[in-house]
């Protein structure tokens, strides 16, 4: 059986990581953000910024995580696994932030495809920020912008989850897996 892997994505603050908590309360498979790892990790080591101090290791530490994901997901025995961000986003991001990265992060992306991207526009009344989570709303919007543009870059055809309730928007990927 292959297992199909499923990319919830989207800005800044959307609710990705809420939906993930939702899909595995209904037992589904889930990967979570592999971001906020390589945050607390940098943070331990005295880096407090990493993706602002050295943005090309920051990503390349999130491309190696995200495709260790990936290929762990391969190996599941489920029928569908969701992932918290795919490859894709780490180019978002880089472009976002106008980030040099060399040709590897296109191969990487381009060798690996997941089979559905579903992607949470943003929504200014549930956006808060965090420790982790430094960017403005506005910022999340043009964060958006450039997430959409990447994933068709790639071929992908992002499904968007309208804006609902929590299970309302599980129940929305699930119904369109």
């Amino acid at each position: 059986m292959k297992t199909r892997r499923i990319v919830i994505t989207g800005g800044p603050g959307t609710g990705k990581s809420s939906i993930i908590h939702k899909l595995e309360e209904k037992g589904e498979l889930c990967f979570h953000e592999v971001s906020r790892e390589v945050i607390l990790e940098a943070k331990k080591e005295g880096i407090d910024q990493l993706f602002l101090e050295k943005p090309l290791l920051f990503s390349q530490k999130l491309l190696e995580g995200r495709l260790d994901q990936f290929l762990e997901a391969k190996n599941m025995n489920s029928a569908h696994v969701f992932l918290d961000r795919g490859l894709p986003d780490v180019l978002a991001y880089m472009d976002y932030f106008n980030t040099d990265y060399p040709d590897l992060f296109h191969t990487t992306c381009k060798n690996y495809q997941y089979d559905k991207i579903f992607i949470l526009p943003p929504w200014q009344e549930i956006y808060t920020s965090d420790n982790e989570r430094y960017e403005s709303f506005e910022e999340a919007l043009k964060i958006s912008s450039y997430l959409y543009s990447t994933y068709e870059k790639y071929g992908y055809e992002p499904i968007e989850v309208p804006k609902l309730a929590i299970n309302e928007r599980t129940e929305f990927i699930l119904n369109k897996i």
